[in-house]
Parts: C-alpha cells; structure tokens; sequence
C-alpha cells in the first residue's frame, strides 16, 4: 500500500506541475455510455430519458441542467480536471459548430445506452455503435482542422472513457420478460462481453491507444434497484449484486486477452464497483448521511422525467446524499469515485 501511496504521490506532482504550466496530461478526453457520463447528447432526441431541466444542474455551474444525471458535476468531469483541462469534453450532438470545440475531445454517451444495442433502441438513444460513427465523423473533422498526421497524434494519445452495461441490465434486462426468459443472467453478460469486444477492437481500428473502462457498479445498492428488485427489503439487493460481479469478472477477463493480442494498446479496468459499494454501506465513515434513500423527490425510485421541479420531497443539501436520483450518484459522491478512477487510471497516462 506504501508503494502505490508513494506512486500516487509523486504521479499528483507531475499533474500539479503540468497543470500549472496550463498543459493537460494528454492531448484529448473521448467518453463513450450510458447516462453516467451522458452530458446532454440526448437534450435533443425524441426520448423521454433526458435531464436538461430543474433540479438536474441545480449546483452544477451558473445552476444550469445541461443534461446530466447529477446535481453537479459527473465523476468524468472530475477527471477532466484532474487531467488538467479547463473545460469538459462537449456534448458532440449539441454542438452548433463543430470545428475547433473537438480539439480537447469530445462526449458521446447516450442515457440508456449499453454495449447492447438493442438496449437504447428501446429508448431512442444512442447505441454504442452509433457513437462510435459519430467519434468517426469527429475524427474527420480533426483532420480538417489540424491535418492527418496531428489528428493521428491527438487520437492516439487521448484517453478514452467508456461506460456502459448498467442499462443493459436495469433498463432491460432486468425488466424484459423475453430476455429474462431467454438468457440467464450470466448468458447475458457473455452476450455483453461480444458486444464489448467488438466495440474496443473498433475504437482501436480507429487509432484509440489508451482506453479506460469502467466496471458496473453494485446495480443492487441503486435506490431504484432496491425499489423495484428488492422484494420490500431496504438492503442492496444481492442477486443483482452478484450479476454485477460476475459481469465485472468477465470484463476483466476480456479485456486482459484484448489488451494481450491488440499491441501497443493500454487498455485499463476503473473499478467502481468497491469504491461505490463502500459508500453505500458505510456512508457516515465518507462523509454522508443517506445511501439508501437519493436526494430527488421520495429518493426510491425518480429518474428523469419523475425528477423534476415539482418532485415532492427533494433535499436541501445533496451533498450529504450518496445518490441524486434513483440511479445516479450525487456530484459528492462522483468527485469521491473519480479520486478512485484517477488513482486506477494512472498506468492511461504514464
């Protein structure tokens, strides 16, 4: 544990140094999911799983609900600072203008998206497949801008995020009987693991080198989980608990054989499923006093549009709040994640 504190510590030098001579760590951010790093691409789609509206955004800057699934800011934001940016990587379907907003990266991620696409099909949101289209049409326009051989380099020494498979499961999965008739749940997941596959060997295909992936979380300690799942317990739901792990498993597995057979790739797990699951059953120890219940509304089961500026209910103060929504974590809990995701991700950037 010495070892990696020290590794840490002197890793925080190099950033604060480079920080404060104005230069970010690596060239670029790409963020490819679901809506825990959604920034606002659905804002504009025909569906109902959307948060450009009060109280989403409400401590966030100048209070604006910019479409995120959080009071303030998500856990990619965190580490967009921490990477030394001054801006967040934009929404790429909310921007008018396209040019030079993509030279720092750019946000793909679709609310109910997954590695699955039939899962934001049910939706009307973005697969995973469509993103990475649109991350095409973004490198192209790099190439217009800088010119191939320095779109090449910023591709190649960006980092790109991608989180997804929580929707896969609670947004489908779980709640569609011809699915849930048909596979297991551990069929499912080895379902997920092609389509996951897939989707890293094309994100290499197009020049990505350093890839962070992130695990599910403990989708059985979601208050909305507990809700719908939980039989009228009040505690973190274990079977979808154990899915979540197995699934995670899995992941770690695939991607070491990945990592092993596409050279020159760094392609690294960001386990958030202990860090999570850590606030959750021990919140007083992190500095929180509700994990069960969220911030909006009843706190047991609002997300989107149930969230909203007339849910009954909604706290004063979401940082003593584990989670914002049903689903999501409040931005405290996301600025305590993205410390773990950063301590995990170090080996993207060195």
């Amino acid at each position: 544990m010495a070892h990696a504190s020290y590794i840490l510590i002197s890793f925080l030098l190099v950033v604060v140094l480079n920080v404060a001579k104005g230069q970010p760590l690596v060239p670029a951010l790409f963020i490819f999911g679901d809506s825990v790093v959604d920034v606002g691409n659905n804002n504009d789609l025909l569906t109902i799983v959307k948060a450009n509206f009060p109280p989403y955004g409400r401590d966030f800057s100048n209070h604006s609900s910019t479409g995120r699934f959080c009071n303030g800011k998500l856990a990619t934001d965190y580490t967009a600072e921490n990477l030394g940016f001054t801006s967040y990587p934009p929404a790429y379907l909310n921007l008018n203008v396209k040019g030079r907003n993509l030279l720092n990266g750019a946000n793909f991620a679709s609310a109910a998206s997954g590695y699955y696409d039939p899962t934001a099909q049910l939706y009307h949101t973005i697969p995973l497949s469509q993103q990475l289209e649109h991350y095409k049409e973004s490198q192209n326009i790099l190439v217009g801008i800088v010119g191939q051989s320095n779109a090449s380099s910023i591709v190649s020494g960006a980092i790109h995020l991608v989180s997804a498979g929580n929707s896969d499961f609670i947004q489908n999965y779980y709640i569609n009987p011809l699915l849930y008739k048909l596979y297991s749940a551990d069929q499912f997941s080895d379902i997920l693991m092609q389509h996951y596959s897939t989707f890293i060997q094309n994100l290499y295909a197009l020049g990505a080198r350093r890839i962070g992936v992130t695990t599910l979380p403990p989708m059985g300690c979601l208050p909305a989980a507990i809700t719908l799942f939980g039989s009228g317990s009040n505690e973190c739901v274990v079977r979808l608990n154990t899915d979540a792990v197995n699934f995670n498993k899995k992941l770690n597995t695939t991607s070491q054989s990945l990592q092993k057979s596409l050279s020159g790739l760094k392609l690294v797990i960001l386990d958030i499923y202990q860090p999570l699951y850590d606030l959750v059953t021990k919140p007083s120890e992190n500095g929180f006093s509700e994990a069960r219940k969220a911030c909006c509304g009843t706190g047991l089961l609002e997300t989107s549009i149930l969230c909203n500026k007339e849910s009954i209910g909604t706290c004063a103060n979401a940082s003593e709040y584990v989670f914002w929504d049903g689903f999501h974590p409040s931005e405290a809990a996301n600025k305590v994640l993205s410390g773990e995701l950063l301590a995990a991700g170090i080996s993207l950037i060195s």
